[in-house]
């Protein structure tokens, strides 16, 4: 397949899964059901270990089903080479962080007003207003934690994968197995006497469920696409998402306040563009004729 085909075929993914993600999540963090409400932290532990797994057995497809093989690239590339592998604690440290911090935001803020502040990272701009007070200053204060995080992770990431010649499943991997280990030490400090008392799945429903393989299945769509294409274009996709989310909020899950839809839709509308912009800028930058131009021949 094409690596413009990848490309797009990636972003549409994770269009739907970031909307899919953010409105099950807020959903499953709202749902008045019997006992207990469910771990946020076992859940990012559990989607870890579900993205682990989905790479191992793609990295086993990519060696033609070969157990051989595949432990012999999982030897070479992870323990004989573990500067290589430590680069991956750095990012996978925080977006253990971020995902622990959207469960915060999406247990109190609405799912239109969780993702605008999500993308302040690109265009600076923080919705300010929910349900009550109390509640809003502690979602909008995770929110902002993890944008200002992701940006610089999503870079780094970024130059990881590109300047490898590791398959982007086994990067998946070393990323996942820092994650799991940052995940679940964050679970035992934090969560600990709850999972003593009642276990590691209390709580648990197909919804719960639902969004543990919806997270596991965004590092991997996220990866795919900043290796296929680039963090501008990620972030083009999350404000398509934004709109999405916006809209299903408002129509189906009746949490969003109308009165901000309008403010919302201009600024979903402000980041689209200014991101188009800068997307345009960098790939005129890279084009010979843009050189020549600066240089003042234009032909």
């Amino acid at each position: 397949m094409a690596s413009s085909q990848l490309k797009y075929m990636s972003l549409s993914v994770l269009v739907l899964q970031t909307t899919s993600l953010v409105l099950t999540m807020r959903y499953s963090r709202t749902l008045q059901a019997e006992g207990p409400r469910y771990l946020a932290s076992s859940a990012v532990v559990l989607a870890e270990v579900m993205k682990i797994l989905t790479c191992v057995l793609l990295v086993f497809k990519e060696h033609n089903y070969s157990l051989r093989a595949l432990n012999s690239v999982l030897r070479q590339e992870i323990l004989y080479k573990p500067i290589e592998t430590l680069k991956l604690a750095i990012p996978s440290g925080i977006y253990t962080l971020q995902n622990n911090l959207l469960y915060v935001a999406l247990s109190n803020l609405d799912a239109a007003t969780y993702q605008w502040p999500s993308e302040s990272a690109v265009a600076a701009a923080a919705e300010k207003e929910a349900h009550s007070a109390g509640s809003q200053i502690v979602g909008v204060a995770a929110v902002l934690v993890a944008c200002c995080s992701s940006g610089f992770a999503g870079v780094y990431f970024e130059k990881i994968l590109k300047e490898s010649k590791q398959s982007v499943w086994v990067r998946n991997i070393q990323l996942g197995m820092f994650g799991f280990v940052f995940g679940l030490f964050g679970m035992l400090v934090y969560d600990g006497d709850r999972v003593r008392e009642a276990g590691m799945l209390q709580g648990y429903n197909a919804v719960t469920w639902t969004v543990v393989v919806l997270q596991a299945l965004g590092g991997l769509v996220i990866a795919a696409v900043i290796k296929y294409a680039d963090n501008i274009l990620k972030g083009f996709a999350t404000s398509l998402s934004i709109i999405l989310s916006t809209l299903i909020s408002y129509f189906l899950l009746q949490d969003f306040d109308p009165t901000r839809t309008l403010v919302c839709l201009r600024r979903g509308v402000s980041c689209l563009t200014l991101i188009w912009v800068m997307n345009k800028k960098l790939q005129d930058e890279t084009n010979p004729k843009y050189q020549f131009y600066r240089g003042g021949v234009n032909y």
